[in-house]
């Protein structure tokens, strides 16, 4: 099976593409098991060990909404001066006081696409989002911090249903000129197709927005996850979020399931000839790991065929 899967190169799609691990924050936040700390930091070295160049660590949210992150002070700690390199997200300033006191790099912040989401998810409407992140942006950029945004429910809303193109590109455009380096489009709830992403991203770039700026967070939910990334391929994409096993959702939108799997992503991207430097084998060892913690088998296609095929 190391042969597989074979290369077959298709014109037109990048050479190189970055994946931005979320996993150990994304993925574990929905869990209804408390993983020990101990168990979090292996994840996220296991991670960081099989490749992945951006490996994102924790919340700095508050214990009474994530639970599952109540330790991510303990967590960054355990990690030492390497946990410094990952990502943390932040939702406000108090967040980012957490952050800066443990010596965080890299922070995210998390806005809404939608009024209904940003009501439910951030206690905000969705123009006063932008006035709670202006000072936490402001402020980490000051410290030298690199700041990420996410936008959610940029293709689909479980209240509001279809979210008009131009309205996610008015709200990503708004949080990224705030000063953040790049910006997150998410499927929140897996409600995406190919044609859609192809739409969003021209509209993107349309208004201004530089394709290296933008990256697609996908779930798959309704199985569109593969087929979405390769239209932002061919759309010119070049980071993709992922998580190990395809564990993850959103405590806050109820059918939003698991993400993108990140051993399903790099099987494409290695069948495709496109670089990613990760160490599938190693990534696939690391969500059976998890999976054993958690009580219940990975999600992840490409983790169940290989843990079950002979090396």
């Amino acid at each position: 099976m190391s042969e597989l899967p074979m290369t077959v190169r298709e014109d037109g799609l990048p050479t190189r593409v970055t994946i931005y691990e979320v996993g150990p924050r994304d993925g574990l936040q929905n869990e209804k098991a408390l993983v020990p700390t101990g168990v979090k930091a292996e994840f996220v070295q296991r991670l960081v060990r099989a490749g992945l160049p951006v490996v994102e660590a924790t919340s700095f949210v508050h214990p009474k909404w994530v639970p599952q992150l109540a330790d991510a002070a303990d967590l960054m700690e355990l990690l030492g001066e390497a946990g410094r390199d990952c990502p943390v997200l932040v939702p406000n300033e108090r967040g980012l006081d957490r952050a800066l006191e443990l010596g965080a790099k890299h922070i995210a912040i998390f806005g809404s696409a939608t009024e209904t989401f940003a009501q439910k998810n951030l206690n905000r409407s969705l123009d006063e989002q932008f006035a709670m992140f202006e000072p936490t942006v402001r402020r980490a950029r000051d410290a030298g911090l690199d700041v990420r945004a996410y936008v959610s429910m940029c293709f689909g809303d479980p209240w509001e249903g279809a979210v008009p193109v131009e309205q996610v590109v008015s709200v990503g455009k708004r949080l990224f000129d705030l000063g953040a380096s790049q910006l997150s489009l998410g499927d929140t709830i897996g409600v995406g197709t190919a044609g859609h992403v192809t739409a969003l991203t021209e509209a993107f770039v349309d208004a201004g927005m530089d394709l290296g700026h933008l990256a697609m967070h996908f779930h798959d939910t309704y199985g569109q996850a593969l087929a979405n990334t390769h239209a932002a391929l061919r759309a010119g994409i070049t980071t993709y979020d992922a998580s190990a096993g395809g564990l993850g959702g959103c405590p806050y939108a109820k059918s939003a399931t698991g993400n993108l799997a990140t051993e399903d992503l790099v099987w494409m991207l290695t069948g495709l000839g496109i670089e990613h430097g990760v160490d599938l084998r190693e990534v696939v060892a690391t969500s059976v790991w998890m999976a054993g913690h958690l009580g219940r088998p990975s999600p992840s296609a490409v983790v169940r065929a290989l843990a079950e095929s002979p090396a």
